[in-house]
């Protein structure tokens, strides 16, 4: 199983949380990201995520093996949905083992803000006004 990868169906969070546990682990963490129904004060209606795939899911496994090789965990996953969701359903999912706490804490919020400012995936939100607009991660 990849470490990362997109998905144009629902994810099944239960099963890649299963997948990721085994005697070693202590401590599991995890972040999921849901489509909210507002953004900087305008009503959304729902949203369309599309990716460049080959170089999404080639960027995001870099962004994986180098949480593995730079925090003390034994394992990490992410997938990050694609094409047309709605309000209230998960957009991405991450998960992180680790032997203690602190380590699966770091590393999955490593994850997600690595994810989010690197990964060639883009948000097209639709408002309720009827108007729709792109939203890019802001590089800080």
């Amino acid at each position: 199983m990849a470490r990362f990868s997109l998905s144009d169906t629902p994810v099944d969070t239960a099963t890649l949380r299963a997948n990721l546990l085994d005697d070693r682990v202590g401590a599991y963490a995890s972040f999921e990201g849901w489509v909210r129904n507002h953004n900087q004060g305008r009503p959304v209606t729902g949203l369309r995520y599309e990716a460049y795939l080959a170089l999404a899911e080639s960027e995001g496994g870099r962004i994986l093996e180098q949480t593995c090789a730079l925090h003390d965990i034994l394992d990490a996953h992410c997938v990050h949905r694609i094409g047309d969701l709605a309000i209230g359903e998960l957009a991405v999912w991450v998960g992180v083992t680790a032997a203690h706490r602190d380590a699966a804490f770091a590393a999955c919020r490593f994850i997600i803000d690595e994810v989010k400012l690197h990964v060639p995936i883009w948000k097209h939100e639709h408002y309720a006004e009827g108007d729709a607009g792109w939203l890019h991660p802001r590089r800080e």
